[in-house]
């Protein structure tokens, strides 16, 4: 038997839409003999814990859990885990224990979410316990989505309701880390397959950002509470989920008023090249780029073959590298909006953010038709370069972070839309995550290897950080 008095304390889930409480997770605790609170997670990740305490153990969690479920708001929902392991373990035929629970506490199913905790167990029968949890009305969760179990083939079969991002992958992305590109792939998987996504382990101002950059619908952590033994008023974190949602949508405006002011930028540019591109000039004839953000200008034609060789700026010259000439780039997606202008040379076409796979760096490309709609002319910018400094804490100080304009090698200044760079965060021209680590110009293949998003700046970690290891919450056998 294990010391300590068992009982489930429960940590809020905000909704993102209202900044109330939608529901708790029951996370299982022991209370010693002095008072002091302990997790039993630990004993349920222990190999050498005996399986017939821990079922007692977490039996004893769960009634208290669903007994104390009637003295929340009627519409908050339950999170109960659940462990497939367990699962495997039941007599063919067996009623569910959990369903047993819930109808002698005479608690509506539909108010319950039960996490599937790990996905290594015998999958028929958890597909069968799904779909009995399903028929009684209860919603599916996968828990630790995106971990080295959570095997795709398997979270699409079990087809579930919620997907819980995995809490230290979900830190490292909010923290630029490399699994940034992974989590929001895996968030727009989940938004096109009808899955709400879930947050955990918010414990700064930046994850909660992030969070809502990958569309979580709930999120849960640190910054707005711990487990405790009794429930929070659903207002309770409301004023600080607007203060905080404000500031990133105040961030987000800032962002689209800087790419209105690139585009102005770029179609000054495009229109003072036409001529040149026209003539099919040589590099020579170009002057120096007042924009460090510039990497390349080329030409297709309506095919997209490549059909001059890149102009390439390397610190004091343009250089021409004819390695591209003839190479098909009709296969990108911002190609064909181009061609969907047709004879309109006067719109502008912006690609999303990708990373060229040959130089590692984060690039957009902006186009124009020009010929009368038989040539593409096409810049390569550098998305690093565009980067400016992060904003301040407070949205009274979003604005004015703004280089200075640079001088080009026009006659002058004002004659020059090559002069100048919008204050652009990096968190819009970046990786979803990060500003490139590089900004060197490098011959590019075009390939795209990430597909656009805003990066968040770098996490405050004003607040200790919390390591859940599989052991804070309890998993139960069905």
């Amino acid at each position: 038997m294990f010391a300590g008095q068992p009982f489930a304390v429960f940590q809020p889930f905000v909704d993102t839409a209202t900044g109330l409480i939608a529901g708790v997770e029951a996370l299982a605790r022991l209370r010693d003999a002095d008072g002091q609170l302990h997790s039993a997670g630990a004993l349920f990740a222990d190999p050498d814990s005996d399986q017939a305490d821990l079922l007692r153990l977490d039996r004893q969690v769960r009634e208290h859990a669903l007994d104390q479920l009637r003295h929340a708001p009627a519409d908050w929902f339950l999170s109960l885990n659940i462990s497939p392991r367990w699962i495997s373990c039941l007599s063919p035929g067996q009623a569910l224990p959990s369903l047993c629970q819930l109808e002698r506490h005479r608690i509506d199913p539909r108010r319950i979410v039960f996490e599937i905790t790990e996905l290594d167990g015998d999958i028929p029968c958890l597909l069968q316990a799904v779909r009995q949890y399903r028929q009684a009305g209860a919603r599916i969760a996968v828990d630790d989505f995106g971990a080295g179990y959570s095997q795709l083939d398997r979270v699409l079969a079990l087809q579930p309701d919620i997907l819980k991002l995995d809490m230290r992958l979900f830190q490292d992305a909010a923290r630029g880390g490399p699994g940034c590109e992974l989590v929001k792939a895996l968030a727009q998987m989940a938004e096109k397959t009808g899955c709400r996504i879930i947050a955990e382990g918010v414990e700064t101002e930046d994850e909660l950002h992030f969070a809502l950059e990958c569309g979580a619908r709930y999120v849960q952590g640190f910054l707005f509470a711990a487990g405790k033994p009794g429930f929070f008023a659903a207002d309770a974190f409301a004023a600080r989920f607007a203060e905080v949602r404000d500031h990133y949508v105040q961030i987000k405006l800032a962002e689209r008023a800087r790419l209105i002011e690139l585009r102005r930028q770029l179609g000054e540019l495009l229109e003072h090249l036409r001529p040149w591109a026209e003539q099919r000039g040589p590099a020579a004839a170009l002057p120096a780029p007042g924009h460090p953000w510039l990497l390349r200008i080329y030409q297709c034609d309506r095919s997209g073959e490549q059909i001059t060789p890149n102009c390439e700026w390397r610190g004091d010259a343009w250089h021409e590298e004819p390695v591209y000439l003839r190479h098909n780039w009709s296969w990108r997606p911002w190609f064909h909006q181009l061609l969907a202008e047709g004879l309109d040379e006067q719109r502008l076409t912006l690609s999303p953010t990708y990373r060229d796979a040959t130089s590692n760096q984060y690039c957009l490309t902006a186009g124009r038709c020009i010929d009368q709609g038989r040539r593409l002319l096409l810049v390569d910018i550098d998305a690093g370069a565009l980067a400016s400094p992060p904003p301040p804490a407070t949205p009274a100080g979003l604005a004015g972070h703004c280089r200075k304009p640079q001088a080009g090698a026009f006659a002058t200044a004002e004659d020059s839309p090559w002069t100048g760079t919008p204050c652009l965060p990096a968190n819009v021209w970046a990786n979803p995550c990060r500003a490139p680590r590089s900004s060197a110009a490098a011959p590019s293949t075009r390939t795209t290897t990430a597909s656009s998003s805003p990066a968040p700046s770098a996490a405050s970690g004003a607040r200790p950080r919390c390591t859940r290891s599989p052991a804070t919450t309890t998993s139960t056998p069905a």
